[in-house]
């Protein structure tokens, strides 16, 4: 009889024992699921920065009288001065110089279409999903354009199904370099090839061009590198003493390093915002943000000998001269450009010592469910997806955010519709030209203080553009107070905004 009592007694301890490690379990998972249905306005954990706002966003969608995200338009009316249809495609996309890959493309090539327009143009794209199973949608990245042309699926429209269309049309109010790319199930359709780059030129009147500008798209289709959707190396014809400017694009999800080889060159503008007083610099790299661009400017040896624009690991490049003209090596330099500190300081066009909102946005990992899937997780705030913030402001903030990472791998981070300038990195301030970013790579063990003005109302992502990264989670919302979205993702339109 005692041995029975004792067997039925550690059969009750391993009973609660077990229960008490399934049931937490249990209970993770389940708070872990994402409804197939939802609104962003209706998710994560809101953050007003200690401002005045709402106390609780749940359900602001149906707010009486919030504005929605479909009346914050560009001009609806007008003949647009710079005017293109954009096809998108899924199939075989053949490499220049390389293999055939599973891909997409904008009017059969990628990258797409190069658009180029000049400073306060009226643009107006219109997208062809001609065969793209999953949607599409076309993002404007960097260019701070009205919250409904924003091209991001189950926030600021639905994707655009196959046999659909959609237009966007914005003023072109910024000179730079930019690029678009799909942002419906983006971690998929940009790195298959689903992107483009738009350039906004300055008014003739405003300043002498260069006798080269040229854009430079570095993209990896399934590990083969290319420039311009070319593998190896590019020659673009440059004669001696022409000024040339080489607009970098990065649109992978890594960072990369990009220089100049056999002149002196200055980096002329980051993420499409000029750079106060550049100094030449020689031997030395510049890294550029995934998503991010640089615009490098130099003038051509006079002895005729070519230059070499390197990328990544320098095997891809852009070689710029006269054909088989002597050109540099692919070495990259050991010396990195500091942005921190490059150019010369000028006055910013807000003032950021008292701050109307200040947010913190911790970047870490850790153990858990995301969606019923356990793994090691991003986290913003020490909070798995979907309980992430929501940084809630009102036009004419002005905002400071304080960007801290400590998840082990580097960061990219993106906001949707605005600039920010870069106040300080890990507690050191700023002495250069103000740095203005839109992509902002944060390292591991790296904090970053930025600042920005709350000017363009809507409902913006705020996301690391490592784009596998936001899809695991990696994603918050910069809100404006007043404003909300009738989108939703998922849904019968299968919105899939990362």
């Amino acid at each position: 009889m005692v041995n029975v009592r004792r067997g039925q007694l550690r059969l009750i301890l391993a009973t609660v024992a077990t229960a008490a490690i399934v049931v937490p379990l249990g209970w993770m998972w389940y708070a872990s699921l994402v409804p197939e249905t939802y609104s962003v306005m209706d998710m994560g954990i809101i953050d007003l920065g200690g401002g005045p706002g709402p106390s609780d966003h749940a359900g602001m969608d149906e707010t009486p009288g919030a504005l929605s995200v479909d009346t914050l338009t560009g001009p609806q009316t007008g003949t647009p001065d710079v005017a293109m249809t954009l096809t998108a495609e899924q199939g075989d996309l053949p490499l220049e110089g390389g293999p055939t890959v599973d891909g997409y493309t904008f009017n059969g090539s990628s990258p797409g279409p190069e658009i180029r327009a000049t400073q306060g143009d009226l643009v107006e794209v219109t997208l062809v999903n001609e065969s793209v199973s999953e949607g599409v949608t076309i993002h404007w990245h960097g260019v701070d354009v009205p919250n409904a042309e924003d091209g991001v699926a189950g926030v600021t429209q639905d994707a655009v199904p196959t046999g659909g269309e959609h237009v966007y049309r914005f003023v072109a109010d910024d000179t730079g370099t930019y690029w678009y790319h799909s942002h419906q199930v983006s971690h998929e359709q940009v790195r298959g090839g689903l992107f483009g780059t738009l350039v906004v030129e300055p008014r003739a009147a405003q300043v002498e061009p260069p006798a080269l500008d040229v854009v430079m798209a570095v993209h990896g289709y399934d590990g083969t590198d290319t420039i311009n959707g070319r593998v190896g190396e590019t020659w673009v014809d440059a004669e001696a003493g022409d000024t040339a400017r080489v607009r970098v694009v990065n649109t992978d999800s890594g960072p990369m390093l990009t220089w100049v080889a056999g002149a002196p060159y200055r980096v002329a503008a980051v993420d499409g915002r000029d750079v106060n007083k550049p100094t030449d610099v020689e031997d030395t790299a510049v890294l550029v943000t995934a998503g991010g661009r640089v615009d490098l400017e130099l003038t051509m040896p006079a002895d005729g000998s070519a230059v070499r624009v390197g990328a990544g690991g320098g095997e891809t490049s852009m070689l710029v001269g006269q054909d088989e003209a002597d050109a540099p090596g692919t070495d990259v330099p050991d010396d990195e450009l500091d942005l921190l500190s490059y150019g010369t300081p000028a006055p910013l066009p807000f003032d950021v010592t008292a701050p109307d909102r200040e947010f913190d946005y911790t970047i870490g990992r850790r153990p858990g469910f995301l969606d019923g899937r356990p793994g090691m997780w991003w986290t913003i705030n020490g909070k798995l997806f979907p309980d992430v913030p929501m940084y809630v402001v009102a036009e004419g903030d002005v905002v400071t955010m304080t960007l801290e990472n400590s998840s082990g791998q580097v960061h990219p981070m993106h906001l949707h519709g605005h600039h920010a300038v870069v106040l300080s990195r890990n507690g050191i301030e700023a002495t250069g030209s103000p740095w203005w970013v839109d992509s902002l790579d944060v390292g591991d063990g790296e904090t970053y203080e930025i600042a920005f003005l709350a000017d363009n109302p809507g409902v913006w992502m705020d996301h690391c553009h490592n784009l596998p990264h936001a899809a695991e989670g990696l994603v918050a919302h910069l809100m404006y107070d007043g404003v909300s979205t009738p989108y939703v993702v998922g849904g019968e339109d299968d919105n899939h905004p990362e």
